[in-house]
């Protein structure tokens, strides 16, 4: 089915806007790439590659949230494995071919329900993000091998919003948590937090759902994964002795959040490649796609200069750049790929260029009597090593009475400004497990037995829970917490313990 003319400009502009703007003059010849710079390579990489077959690589999806797979089963790559659905809660779909497993049951439907219902509102703003962000998640799905309809575990998570931030401070589009996002090449530190870039977490999320998948090679599995971890979901399996996620999710050793996350994703896609069918066609009206340039800039940039010269905003290039979480650019970084609206790198090149916009604007805090580096870090929640590198000393350094030390706070900025929110963020800890674990705690103690002279016992091994030691043993779970409360009240037990079993 052909594109409307008004969704082929939509398209033409994205590629004009962002893919041809970077061209190998981009990088200076003397920048050189090292491994933790593999993730802003392989950007650059993509779109040089791209930037010509862009337009013909989307598929043809009529009704569609844009990035959608195609609407034809003749258009799938014939690789993957291809999904077919013909109704689901009672509707006849209109595109019926998916390449992401979709299914119509009582779980999908009561998700259905929700996103026509009372959730139709958020569906109808994250629908319209997606106008902006969904077609390079796509492409960059696409590229690695992977189900384009896996824009809908970005929607599910976090309804295309880049600074989307759960209780457990997992942030951005991909809703990584700061271990993993590490682990899959995201700078994240005092100065940025790549999760919150829509375009290097894309990369970052098709390598961590490649690795997920060629675990469990089931893709609801691996969505299940992407939710609760690798280790929580192997371990169902494990003790179900299945790898059926539906069969897992009757039962209740995963959380429910986790329980309705993969059918959460399967109703967005039915919706999503059927706006005309659930009534969403003309209530959604798709943002404009992301479409901007690219210019590099040197370490300890100050955008609010920066932003003046360019007849711009310091909103402006935040918003374009949503991983940089201060008013400067990283230090260490000599060539920063700074985006820019349309327009902005021939501005850069006619004013800026030749120009120092090196952050001079630090606050500075006087020394009392005396202190350390380690000391003034944990005042100020600054990290060592960013106190050190901007003072010119080693993170072993004593300062003296009357010294002055730089802190690398915007003059005139408040230290708890939204800028610097992020220092006095807490994880959110979920009252209901510890509450859920303290009732089983009192059955055990009424219905279990206490083990006092005790002539076995069980080592704990790694990926072990104490559903497991039971089985293993044939300790009833209710004796086996009974007879090992102080080591087990808070539900955890580590590798190493030793617990009576008999």
């Amino acid at each position: 089915m052909p594109l409307a003319p008004s969704l082929k400009l939509f398209l033409f502009i994205f590629l004009v806007g962002s893919c041809t703007q970077l061209s190998k003059e981009e990088i200076p010849a003397t920048a050189n790439v090292t491994l933790d710079d593999k993730i802003y390579q392989e950007e650059d990489d993509f779109f040089k590659k791209k930037q010509n077959s862009y337009m013909s690589n989307l598929p043809e999806c009529n009704g569609c949230i844009v990035g959608s797979s195609p609407s034809n089963r003749d258009d799938f790559n014939s690789s993957k494995p291809i999904y077919h659905l013909e109704s689901a809660a009672g509707y006849k779909l209109e595109n019926q071919y998916f390449d992401f497993p979709v299914v119509d049951n009582g779980y999908v439907r009561t998700w259905i329900k929700y996103f026509t219902g009372r959730g139709r509102s958020w569906f109808v703003r994250s629908a319209e993000r997606s106008g902006r962000y969904a077609p390079m998640l796509s492409e960059i799905l696409n590229e690695n091998d992977l189900p384009r309809d896996l824009i809908y575990l970005s929607m599910a998570e976090s309804g295309f919003q880049n600074k989307a931030l759960s209780h457990a401070l997992a942030a951005g589009p991909w809703q990584f948590i700061a271990s993993t996002g590490k682990k899959y090449g995201l700078h994240i530190g005092w100065y940025v937090d790549e999760r919150l870039d829509p375009i290097k977490a894309s990369f970052a999320s098709s390598r961590y759902l490649k690795d997920l998948y060629g675990l469990f090679q089931s893709w609801e599995l691996a969505a299940a994964a992407y939710n609760a971890g690798e280790g929580r979901v192997m371990r169902a399996t494990r003790r179900y002795n299945t790898k059926d996620f539906w069969k897992i999710r009757r039962r209740r050793y995963l959380r429910r959040e986790t329980r309705n996350y993969v059918p959460k994703i399967m109703a967005l896609a039915i919706i999503g490649k059927n706006l005309k069918t659930f009534g969403f066609e003309r209530e959604v009206e798709f943002q404009k796609p992301l479409s901007y340039e690219v210019v590099h800039v040197g370490e300890r940039t100050d955008l609010y200069k920066l932003a003046v010269d360019l007849k711009t905003s310091f909103q402006e290039l935040r918003k374009w750049n949503p991983e940089l979480k201060r008013w400067e650019t990283p230090i260490g970084r000599s060539y920063y790929p700074l985006r820019v609206p349309v327009g902005g790198r021939d501005k850069f090149s006619e004013c800026c260029t030749k120009k120092d916009y090196a952050t001079t604007e630090y606050q500075e805090y006087k020394i009392k009597s005396s202190g350390s580096v380690a000391l003034l870090s944990n005042k100020f929640k600054v990290p060592k090593k960013i106190l050190a590198e901007l003072n010119k000393v080693s993170e072993n350094k004593t300062f003296t009475k009357g010294d002055v030390v730089t802190i690398p706070f915007y003059q005139g900025h408040s230290r708890r400004a939204s800028m610097y929110k992020d220092l006095y963020m807490k994880r959110r800890r979920r009252g209901r497990r510890g509450v859920s674990f303290q009732r089983r705690i009192a059955m055990a103690q009424k219905y279990g037995e206490n083990i006092s002279n005790p002539t076995e016992f069980y080592t704990v091994k790694r990926g072990d829970t104490l559903w497991d030691v039971a089985k293993k043993t044939g300790t009833s779970l209710n004796t086996l917490i009974k007879s090992n409360l102080g080591k087990v009240r808070n539900g955890m037990i580590k590798p190493g313990q030793k617990l009576v079993v008999k």
